[in-house]
């Protein structure tokens, strides 16, 4: 193959050789695709249903469980689908449709979950300029600023990963199309460019990072200083769901970037992916409503 043109697909990994394996592939991801459509179906229809719940905290919850289903439903259908009928392949506009679409989703993840530590910053630290700081279109702004540079990184590392020439093979060591295992296919030092996107991709992660670490710094700061112990309760019933999941979500990628090749194989590298891309969307609807007695009763109503 002399350019990246006269590849027609491209060839997943399998999780299995035979056919019970591959069953039992299918019937993991199956259960845990359907607990991620109900765990954020049930959240985006309460939040969309109960007007007490119409609050900034809960409008980014709803644009989160959106994204969760998005980056959920990008990569595992397609997997599941291989596996009944014990194929590995993928078309190359359907890589290319991946790939876009997984990078949107879990980047505009990332930049939401940013979005709201600054809300849970302006609700603990700052509650009497929550209104002016926080209104409808100051948090529409913010959940299409996550959206928008999402789709943005997405549309730019999908352009130019595919416009790198591919002369070594068509067969991808991971579960669905990621930039990292295409470019091991580039036979040019035309890949550098991509690999300059990623850093500054990077650096952009990076300073959300820090925003979030410094926000949580102020937050636990001025919760430690409230009197009361039902006050104390009331704002790490707020933050630590939210911590908990920024914590999943990062504490995964951070290692499958960073970690030394050394520890590099295979079964480490798909147990890590699954971790950041497919775990998140189905115990982030758990994590936030074991804490919230407000998202836990209007789930309660909802289902009753």
């Amino acid at each position: 193959m002399s350019n990246s043109s006269s590849v027609n697909e491209f060839l997943l990994l399998a999780f299995g050789n035979t056919w019970e394996l591959q069953l039992l592939h299918f019937s993991l991801f199956l259960g845990i695709y359907l607990a991620a459509l109900l765990g954020n179906g049930l959240i985006i229809t309460a939040v969309a249903c109960d007007h007490r719940l119409h609050t900034p905290m809960y409008f980014f919850l709803l644009n989160l469980s959106l994204l969760d289903l998005g980056a959920i439903s990008t990569t595992v259908p397609k997997s599941m689908a291989n596996s009944l009928s014990d194929t590995r392949a993928i078309s190359y506009l359907g890589c290319a449709v991946q790939l876009f679409f997984i990078i949107s989703f879990l980047l505009a993840e990332y930049s939401l979950l940013t979005v709201m530590a600054y809300d849970r910053y302006v609700a603990i630290c700052k509650p009497l300029h929550y209104e002016t700081l926080m209104g409808s279109r100051a948090c529409a702004r913010m959940a299409a600023a996550a959206w928008g540079s999402g789709f943005l990184n997405g549309l730019l590392h999908t352009a130019k990963t595919f416009s790198i020439p591919l002369c070594k093979g068509n067969v991808l060591e991971q579960f669905f199309c990621d930039v990292p295992h295409i470019l091991k296919l580039s036979c040019s030092d035309s890949y550098l460019g991509e690999v300059g996107l990623i850093a500054v991709s990077a650096c952009l992660m990076l300073g959300c990072f820090v925003f979030i670490v410094l926000s949580y710094v102020q937050i636990f700061t001025a919760v430690l200083r409230i009197p009361s112990e039902q006050g104390r309760h009331k704002a790490f019933s707020m933050c630590l769901p939210h911590l908990a999941v920024v914590s999943l979500f990062l504490s995964t990628i951070v290692y499958a970037s960073l970690k030394p090749p050394s520890l590099s194989s295979p079964t480490l590298d798909l147990v890590v992916t699954v971790l950041y891309t497919v775990v998140p969307p189905a115990v982030n609807p758990l994590i936030y409503s074991m804490r919230n007695k407000e998202l836990k009763n209007a789930l309660k109503k909802l289902i009753q």
